[in-house]
């Protein structure tokens, strides 16, 4: 596929993405609004930083581009200027934030971060029934619903949730699941279709409550 990447760069791309579970703690103790003005504030900072690597900037190019342009996928180097995952993740804590209660919030980035995670990886390395035209694999999106339902499991019992959570955010991850083995049919990134379809379906059993 011309948007793989070896899989070293994929480990190093989903490190980086892992490394964002700051936001998930950032979400629990920080107030809402707090979180907001630094989740934008950082979703500009990295469009810009990425627009200046891509025009050649040289302080762009000598900082972001010298520790990043090797994890970019293919779609992400063409000529027109096109986003990084980055600025779609950051995004993606806002849009939580904004959306959702702060549990919800939290649960529904949780999931996109290590599911996401997760599914990369055991896709890439075990992956062997391609589904979606061979973008993703029956593997993969395994892993995703076996790593999200563990972090339904945590937020259940680490915030006293009622059963309930936990039938919403099982159907929630199923639905996350599709939507990331899907991506390019629903035309939607995975950083968001993910947080959102879990936050949804929590909400839902939150209002049923």
């Amino acid at each position: 596929m011309s948007n793989q990447i070896s899989y070293t760069q994929e480990v190093l791309r989903k490190s980086i993405h892992l490394s964002s579970l700051w936001m998930v703690v950032a979400m629990g103790f920080l107030p809402r609004l707090v979180n907001i003005v630094l989740f934008a504030v950082l979703l500009v900072g990295c469009i810009i930083t990425e627009y200046g690597n891509h025009k050649r900037w040289k302080l762009f190019t000598m900082t972001y581009g010298a520790l990043f342009n090797r994890m970019l996928r293919e779609k992400e180097k063409q000529a027109d200027f096109r986003l990084s995952g980055a600025p779609y993740l950051i995004g993606a804590a806002l849009m939580c934030v904004v959306l959702f209660p702060t549990v919800i919030a939290m649960t529904g980035f949780a999931v996109m971060l290590i599911g996401d995670t997760v599914a990369a990886l055991i896709g890439r390395r075990f992956g062997r029934h391609p589904i979606n035209v061979g973008t993703k694999s029956l593997e993969g999106s395994l892993a995703f619903c076996v790593a999200g339902f563990a972090i339904i499991l945590f937020f259940f019992f680490s915030y006293a949730q009622p059963v309930l959570f936990l039938i919403s955010g099982g159907i929630g991850v199923v639905a996350a699941a599709l939507a990331e083995a899907y991506e390019n049919r629903i035309h939607l990134d995975d950083n968001f279709s993910i947080p959102l379809a879990v936050g949804i379906c929590l909400f839902i059993g939150q209002m049923m409550v």
